[in-house]
C-alpha cells in the first residue's frame, strides 16, 4: 500500500477513534460519502466501507480519498480539508 493511502487510512482511524465527529469524505471523481456517525463506517488496511442510511454500502479505495471534512465545517463554508 502507498504512503499516501496508508495516511488515507490512518487519518480516518484516528477520526473514528479520537472523539469522532460527522464527516463527509470526498473522492478523487468528485463523489462525496457522508459519514453521520462511527457505525457507517469499516475502515481496513487495503479499503474503506461507507453504509448509506438506508444500509447499502459501497466500498471505497483509500487511493481515491482526497480530503476528509468535517460536517459541521462544510455547513459553515469552512473549506479547509482536514
Amino acid at each position: 500500500m502507498s504512503y499516501c493511502a496508508m495516511m488515507n487510512v490512518e487519518e480516518i482511524r484516528r477520526r473514528l477513534t479520537k472523539g469522532f465527529q460527522p464527516s463527509s469524505i470526498f473522492l478523487s471523481d468528485g463523489r462525496k460519502y457522508d459519514v453521520p456517525h462511527p457505525e457507517f463506517i469499516l475502515v481496513t488496511r487495503r479499503s474503506v466501507a461507507v453504509a448509506d442510511p438506508e444500509g447499502f454500502i459501497d466500498t471505497l479505495d483509500p487511493l481515491h480519498i482526497v480530503s476528509l471534512k468535517d460536517l459541521t465545517a462544510i455547513g459553515t463554508g469552512d473549506s479547509t480539508p482536514r
